[in-house]
């Protein structure tokens, strides 16, 4: 990406999630061949945003390694994405005031794409769009979405006032674009929700080399 771009976008990962299906706990600090998911997004969110921050509840502690900022949520009752995204976007207002826009990755899929920010933005630019999602093999993944921080406050009134928690129903309430990528075994928004996912995310990574 360009530098003029990534001065202009921070990112967050959101790794908020109860990870029921995985037994509870952080599923993106569980290790694939020595390393963990998060360890895997992390290193393909910091060359596509000019800072990262982590979106995370409980203990920041356990997060010390990444040396990334952890964000609570600001609203209670475990909201789901909209909430890490409104903490992001908070956090970006406070901190990054010059900054317009914020990038959001799942802190479970490690594959996503290299250029993911680049394209997000483009087609935010072609389409004259408020907010910009992934898509691929026919489905919508809005936590990897481009956000502009001038919503945070209509999000934080759709998630407290209305009890919106679906991110889908938020989105359509502006004008979006979605960049489609391959989907089946191709798909690079795989995630990791149970164990059998993970011997799934292992055998990918060894195709991949």
């Amino acid at each position: 990406m360009r530098t003029g771009t990534k001065q202009q976008l921070a990112g967050v990962i959101l790794a908020g999630g109860l990870s029921r299906r995985m037994g509870g706990g952080d599923k993106a600090l569980l290790a694939v061949d020595g390393r963990t998911i998060l360890e895997r997004v992390v290193e393909r969110a910091v060359p596509q945003v000019s800072l990262l921050i982590l979106s995370a509840n409980g203990d920041p502690a356990r997060f010390d390694a990444f040396g990334l900022p952890v964000v609570e949520d600001s609203v209670g009752g475990f909201a789901g994405p909209l909430a890490g995204i409104l903490a992001g976007l908070e956090w970006v207002g406070r901190n990054l005031p010059a900054v317009p826009w914020m990038a959001s990755f799942a802190a479970d899929t490690p594959m996503f794409p290299a250029d993911l920010v680049e394209r997000l933005l483009a087609a935010a630019a072609a389409e004259a769009a408020d907010i910009a999602c992934a898509a691929s093999g026919g489905m919508t993944h809005p936590v990897f979405g481009l956000w502009p921080v001038r919503l945070a406050g209509a999000l934080r009134q759709a998630l407290v006032e209305e009890d919106l928690r679906k991110v889908g129903a938020w989105t359509a309430r502006y004008r979006l674009a979605r960049v489609e990528w391959p989907g089946g075994d191709d798909d690079p928004f795989f995630n990791v929700n149970t164990p059998e996912d993970l011997a799934v995310l292992r055998q990918r990574l060894e195709d991949r080399g």
